[in-house]
């Protein structure tokens, strides 16, 4: 059997668990964020693939200057509704868990599952996500978006590892999909 590759989230977050304000706000990671790139570059670089939900697509098409940020690599959003492709971005409609698992067989390198949320929640629900690179951001919102939506059913994780970045704590977990199976994991 071949090697599957891994679908990797990597965000931050707030203490309290928040990946935004309420009006999906980032202003307080930009403020906190500082000098460097907190490890972004080194990610980056090994992921082929990025996919999001299109509540974080139009996120960046809104907030974001420039160019499409996560070109020249393949795009892929998921949306219900109907969306034209773009130069850089292919809109998915349909079963997320078989779109996924099929690329996850492909050779390649990581996958990046973009922001949190709902589509977060319907990864980790089918047991596509393989690791979680959290971030935690020094502040707390007190109210916001959530990183683990309600109905995100019970994940079991190892801690891999933890890195600091100046007043930042990256959390690297894996994902232990044969715990999943366990009587309490729903």
């Amino acid at each position: 059997m071949l090697h599957e590759r891994n679908v990797s989230l990597y965000i931050a977050m707030s203490v309290d668990g928040y990946i935004a304000t309420p009006d999906e706000s980032l202003q307080w990671l930009e403020r906190l964020a500082g000098d460097g790139d907190h490890g972004y570059s080194r990610f980056y670089e090994t992921v082929d693939t990025v996919m999001m939900g299109k509540k974080t697509y139009d996120w960046v098409m809104t907030h974001v200057d420039g160019p499409f940020p996560y070109a020249p690599k393949p795009c892929y959003v998921f949306t219900t509704s109907n969306a034209s492709d773009t130069e850089h971005v292919t809109f998915v409609k349909g079963d997320i868990a078989s779109f996924v698992e099929t690329f996850k067989q492909r050779t390649g390198q990581r996958i990046w599952l973009v922001g949190g949320g709902q589509l977060l929640r319907s990864f980790l629900n089918e047991g596509l996500v393989d690791e979680l690179i959290v971030t935690v951001a020094p502040i707390v919102l007190g109210d916001g978006i959530p990183l683990f939506p309600k109905q995100t059913k019970t994940t079991d994780l190892l801690l891999n590892r933890t890195t600091t970045y100046g007043p930042f704590v990256e959390l690297h977990y894996d994902v232990l999909h044969s715990e999943r199976s366990s009587p309490d994991a729903n």
